[in-house]
């Protein structure tokens, strides 16, 4: 009998060493458009997931929901079946003035102001990603010519919370580039479990934008943002060749 996970409904027969981990499980479409001889797996709740190849390399997309609880869920369980690197290609919003919509923000530290990595460990252990991937991500991103930004970025429980406005000001002034959900729990959860985590944001709010224009103007398919979530995927992937080269060698 096949020991499916849980959540995902995913078992070891399905896995893959390489996972690219979207919040939006519509994103996936937009992967699968990447790779060759796809074959989709399952969709329970927020987590859809499909495998496909890119150059000759197996890779999952598996999509976890919005926040760092379910997204937690989904890094523990594609652990269980077997996957040792996951790329997170989310959005942000900026917190750098900086930042125009399609930038990639390539995270290397998280501030842990959200819940779901501080129900594993202390707030005094550090979210940041794998030093060996973040430096792949960051050489795949100049090749692939996608304007990008390196910094640290703030995950969160709430877009609504009343004192929204204040909290992104005051984090921006402490040299925070943009804000997101997840990758604080997909941080703290690899480290712990063993496995090579990276984070990339697809900017679709600028700093003191306008939240809800900005972010349906990225879901109705704003030119920037899209091409930004595009240069995301294609980054990502191709870290994941850079990756299975230094195996090879």
């Amino acid at each position: 009998m096949i020991d499916l996970q849980a959540h995902i409904r995913l078992s070891k027969e399905d896995s893959a060493k390489y996972a690219i981990l979207p919040g939006d499980p519509g994103r996936i479409d937009n992967i699968k458009t990447f790779l060759t001889d796809v074959k989709e797996l399952a969709y329970n709740r927020e987590m859809r997931s499909v495998s496909g190849y890119y150059k000759g390399i197996k890779v999952l997309a598996v999509s976890t929901g919005m926040g760092g609880a379910s997204t937690g869920i989904a890094v523990e369980e594609l652990h269980n079946i077997g996957v040792e690197y996951m790329i997170r290609i989310g959005s942000c919003g900026a917190l750098d003035s900086r930042m125009r919509l399609g930038d990639l923000l390539i995270v290397n530290g998280a501030v842990r102001d959200e819940g779901a990595s501080k129900a594993y460990i202390e707030s005094i252990y550090p979210a940041i990603p794998d030093t060996e991937l973040l430096i792949s991500v960051m050489e795949a991103a100049k090749e692939c010519k996608a304007p990008f930004f390196v910094g640290k970025a703030r995950s969160h429980d709430s877009f609504y919370i009343d004192r929204e406005e204040e909290i992104c000001k005051y984090w921006s002034s402490k040299g925070i580039m943009g804000s997101d959900m997840e990758t604080a729990a997909l941080f703290i959860i690899g480290a712990l479990r063993g496995v090579k985590t990276a984070s990339i944001l697809n900017t679709v709010v600028e700093f003191e934008g306008n939240l809800a224009k900005e972010i349906n103007g990225y879901v109705d398919g704003e030119t920037s943002m899209k091409q930004g979530e595009k240069n995301e995927i294609l980054v990502a992937l191709e870290t994941f060749v850079k990756e299975e080269k230094k195996k090879r060698c």
